[in-house]
């Protein structure tokens, strides 16, 4: 007996391998080539901080006939106007020093900035806010900078604000290059010229941008549920929208010159509608009615493709190919009421017509076919052709043969039948 009797518990066996199975087992990691297993051990999987390297690249060794050393050696850097002399280490190869620039001297980019002379200032330049003196002191000060204009305002001499450096520079640059074009088309596409600088556009940007940085958590909760009911306002109106454009099914109108279509006031397109087409309007027309404000020309276009959704592609191509052969526009040029009217009527006389040709050709080829097959009594089976009274000249020789052949003794015990009942013989010219 023991502790568990005493409290009535029940008895499990080898409670420790059911811990060991209920525990997920560890995915065993490779170890990577080229790290010992001591190493490996002390990381414990964990991804190095730099690169590894490639055993093949610890492996291989360097030609014979190269002599690699480091020296200290002296180097200018071109982009320096001073032709500051410094030292470095440089690995040489064979006692040859490497030549040309400075490895880094690339990296130093600069502002091509613009100049101008007296003769252009004076011409072209002049402006009451600022003296000669003051935009040379700018142009100077965005070549040193390159263009960093929040160093230049703390540079600059006298108190001007970032949004007037900005705005004295660029403008002072489109002019330079307006002038010295032969053409303003020549410098169109100048991103001076094409998107010149806005100084009240700037100043509402930043306003913007701080008024929105400034803002706390409360603010930013409240914007959130304007938000979240004018979105929910907006699906309200569209459904209402909706349940009342079914209700009241009522076409829609090209009532203003301008080309916009309004679905306040709606009138019918056009008196004359297909009947097949009736449908898929009034689809169209419900759809469009959604949208209130939209483009005639998208109105015309969505028409189109309700009227011709019954059509094949390529009864469609056809109905466009009549079209271009009779000097129609596949789009209306001034998309007005009367115009989009009767291109859409024109559209749909064409396809009833292509409709009647085929419906032509069908008929046609039904009669062809009847009229090439023979001729049948109801009464005669398909596989025996009736011959009229008047073409069988020859009946009683063909009922002599059939005797012939049978001969004595081959005389069928099925009573003889007449001439017409047996399947006639083709006509020959001695027959005639």
């Amino acid at each position: 007996m023991d502790a568990k009797d005493i409290l009535g518990l029940p008895k499990t066996t080898h409670p420790l391998s059911q811990e060991k199975k209920s525990r997920p087992p560890k995915e065993s990691q490779r170890k990577p080539d080229g790290i010992s297993r001591e190493v490996y051990a002390l990381i414990g999987g964990v991804p190095p901080l730099m690169p590894a390297i490639e055993p093949s690249q610890l492996k291989k060794r360097p030609p014979s006939d190269e002599k690699i050393t480091w020296q200290w050696l002296p180097f200018t850097n071109s982009a320096r106007k001073d032709d500051l002399q410094l030292y470095h280490w440089v690995r040489v190869v064979n006692g040859a020093p490497p030549t040309g620039d400075y490895s880094f001297a690339k990296y130093n980019k600069t502002v091509d900035v613009i100049k101008y002379t007296d003769e252009e200032y004076e011409k072209y330049l002049t402006d009451p806010m600022w003296t000669k003196e003051e935009t040379d002191q700018l142009f100077d000060l965005c070549q040193q900078f390159d263009l960093r204009f929040i160093v230049i305002a703390d540079r600059f001499p006298s108190s001007r604000t970032v949004e007037e450096l900005k705005d004295r520079y660029y403008s002072v640059s489109r002019h330079i290059l307006i002038a010295r074009a032969a053409s303003l088309a020549d410098v169109s596409g100048h991103p001076l010229v094409k998107e010149p600088y806005k100084v009240t556009q700037e100043k509402e940007r930043k306003r913007a941008l701080s008024m929105v940085l400034s803002q706390t958590k409360n603010q930013e909760r409240k914007d959130a549920e304007v938000l979240a009911e004018a979105k929910r306002i907006a699906e309200s109106r569209a459904r209402m929208v909706a349940r009342s454009a079914r209700e009241l099914e009522l076409p829609v109108t090209f009532n203003d010159e301008r080309g916009i279509v309004r679905g306040e006031s709606i009138s019918p397109l056009s008196s004359t509608v297909a009947p097949s087409t009736s449908m898929d309007n009034t689809s169209t027309l419900g759809t469009l009615r959604l949208l209130r404000v939209y483009l005639r020309t998208y109105a015309l276009d969505q028409m189109i493709i309700a009227a011709s959704s019954s059509a094949g592609l390529r009864t469609i191509k056809r109905v466009e190919q009549s079209l271009q052969e009779l000097g129609v526009n596949l789009k209306p040029r001034v998309p007005t009421k009367a115009v989009c009217s009767e291109h859409l009527e024109l559209r749909k006389e064409i396809l009833t017509l292509l409709n009647l040709q085929k419906e032509l050709q069908y008929k046609e080829a039904d009669g062809s076919s009847y009229r090439d097959s023979t001729y049948e009594t109801p009464g005669t089976p398909k596989d025996r052709t009736f011959v009229p009274d008047s073409m069988m000249f020859g009946g009683e020789r063909v009922v002599k043969r059939d005797q012939k052949r049978k001969g004595p003794g081959r005389v069928s015990e099925a009573p003889s039948s007449p001439a017409q009942s047996k399947r006639p013989r083709k006509l020959k010219a001695t027959d005639l």
